[in-house]
């Protein structure tokens, strides 16, 4: 029987494969005639616009290390590993003004993240995975440059609340675990290209996010989590929205 590890990261692969075909598609197609402006007087009109987004994602933790990893023996070094997922949202862009935008992202993002502990007495390290499903709600703001034939340039920065459906904070037996919390706040910024169509628009964005606060539940009880003070999450995601 197939690991289950091995057919989650495989499906991780077919999901990068479509978001590069995505990207091909919207390269080839982006020389069709059309105007821009056409885009801006219609969204100035109705003020909101929807669309879709799907995305890849590498994320892992910043660690802080506990004072007791300064105490124990056993230990040697604490590294974080980046695990791929996937994300997929809605999209809702409220226009309020010619080069701003507000826009509101609800998406479920799939993801992995690994701890690396290089023990004293043992050859082989010990990695613990922690597979998180999150409901995420970034609220951005979006700045435009003015437009180069049918593309513009854009810069989007904000925060996000993120909720941790698969957190394993509440577990009882977790000797051998790292416990997380379920609640995250996150700054994101980034940077993104419009490629106007006569349908639609397509937007390749490359997004960082920095987690504010500390997810880690603290339990001195437990074995690889009692070495660490802080864990703070970090992404990077590549989406490709398409936009009415």
């Amino acid at each position: 029987m197939e690991n289950p590890i091995i057919r989650h990261r495989h499906f991780i692969y077919r999901i990068q494969i479509i978001i590069l075909c995505l990207s091909l598609t919207a390269i080839m197609k982006v020389s069709a005639q059309y105007s821009i402006m056409e885009h801006d007087d219609q969204n100035m009109s109705r003020k909101f616009h929807f669309g879709v987004a799907i995305g890849y994602n590498k994320s892992d933790y910043k660690i802080t290390l506990d004072s007791n990893f300064i105490v124990q023996k056993n230990i040697l070094n604490v590294k974080t590993i980046k695990g791929p997922g996937f994300n997929l949202g809605i999209v809702t862009d409220y226009h309020i003004g010619k080069y701003f935008d507000l826009r509101l992202i609800p998406a479920l993002s799939f993801g992995e993240k690994s701890i690396k502990y290089t023990q004293k007495d043992s050859t082989l390290p010990v990695v613990k995975t922690i597979e998180s499903v999150y409901l995420e709600f970034p609220f951005l703001l979006k700045y435009k440059s003015k437009p180069y034939k049918n593309t513009r340039m854009y810069a989007i920065a904000g925060l996000k609340y993120s909720i941790d459906m698969q957190s394993n904070a509440t577990a009882r037996r977790a000797e051998n675990l790292i416990k997380v919390k379920q609640d995250d706040y996150l700054f994101e910024y980034g940077i993104g290209i419009e490629l106007h169509m006569p349908m639609a628009i397509i937007a390749p964005e490359i997004k960082i996010s920095y987690g504010l606060t500390n997810v880690l539940q603290n339990d001195d009880l437990l074995i690889y989590s009692s070495i660490l003070s802080r864990l703070r999450t970090r992404t990077f995601l590549f989406t490709i929205h398409l936009e009415g």
